[in-house]
């Protein structure tokens, strides 16, 4: 049965080998799990109880909250795949709560950094245009990299210097533009039609397909490799900076929380934790009653 689903992730869902050796992995762990325990080869007869059980052990030999969650992911999919296929009626993790994990706290681009980046971003060529128009989008719109993907040419107004983006649940929102960003689209745009015509999406490859989630990582790890030793530079990341970066110099929490697209102020939130340690920072220089060091 494990042997069945692997072949659905690869052929039905589309997903890398990788991801289905990762999927397969956690299922057979968990089956030898079963046998040595329960004496239950099939993990499709499995109940709840022995998979708290698991859960447990797994808890028990120290491996992190979020590791765990992700093998119960794996076995979740695996279950709503035989409902889907009619093998089975109740999913067990139907009511299951994942457990607990620690927020992490993402470490923001410095200013520094940022202005480093982009003074690299030279060269009039396509391919230099591209990642420049790339970087410079994400860094001043602060927008997610599924939503740089989606857009398209339709959606910039380079002479209102406005870009429509859609963000999660469908929802639209209008973003400014700065006008060094419109000078760099309108760069990019040009030499784009000149070798590849106009396009539907915006950001395409040299091919003309649209532009895919591991290509952007990989042209904005590229360029902050160079001038960061952070240890993740991801587009996220560039997300995070937009947001810290506008709260660092006085923007009010729910203009960014519109920017950002956040359907709450508690999701904007988040970016406030390097911004009060901005704050802490200044407040400490500037206080006479501070002990300066």
């Amino acid at each position: 049965m494990i042997a069945r689903y692997t072949d659905y992730i690869l052929l039905e869902k589309k997903q890398s080998l990788l991801t289905a050796k990762a999927y397969t992995r956690d299922l057979e762990m968990f089956q030898l799990f079963c046998e040595q325990n329960f004496q239950l080869s099939a993990i499709e007869k499995a109940n709840y109880p022995e998979i708290r059980s698991w859960i447990v052990s797994l808890v028990d030999s120290g491996i992190s909250n979020r590791t765990i969650n992700r093998k119960v992911s794996s076995l979740n999919s695996f279950f709503k795949f035989l409902q889907r296929t009619e093998q089975l009626e109740v999913n067990p993790l139907a009511n299951h709560k994942a457990l607990k994990v620690p927020k992490r706290i993402q470490i923001p681009f410095s200013e520094a950094e940022m202005n480093e980046v982009l003074a690299a971003l030279k060269g009039d060529d396509y391919a230099s245009l591209r990642v420049a128009s790339v970087v410079e989008l994400l860094y001043s719109t602060g927008m997610r990299r599924g939503e740089l993907i989606g857009l398209k040419e339709r959606d910039l107004n380079l002479e209102q210097r406005t870009l429509k983006v859609l963000g999660k649940r469908n929802k639209e929102r209008i973003l400014p533009l700065l006008e060094t960003v419109r000078e760099t689209l309108q760069r990019y745009l040009s030499e784009k039609h000149k070798l590849l015509g106009e396009t539907e999406f915006l950001f395409v490859t040299q091919k003309g397909n649209k532009i895919y989630g591991t290509l952007v990582y990989r042209l904005v790890n590229l360029y902050f490799s160079k001038v960061s030793k952070k240890v993740k530079k991801s587009p996220h990341v560039l997300r995070h900076s937009f947001a810290t970066h506008l709260l660092n110099k006085g923007a009010d929490l729910n203009s960014v929380k519109e920017l950002l697209g956040h359907s709450s102020l508690a999701s904007t939130q988040v970016y406030t934790h390097t911004s009060l340690e901005h704050l802490k920072e200044v407040y400490n220089q500037a206080h006479p009653r501070s002990v300066k060091k």
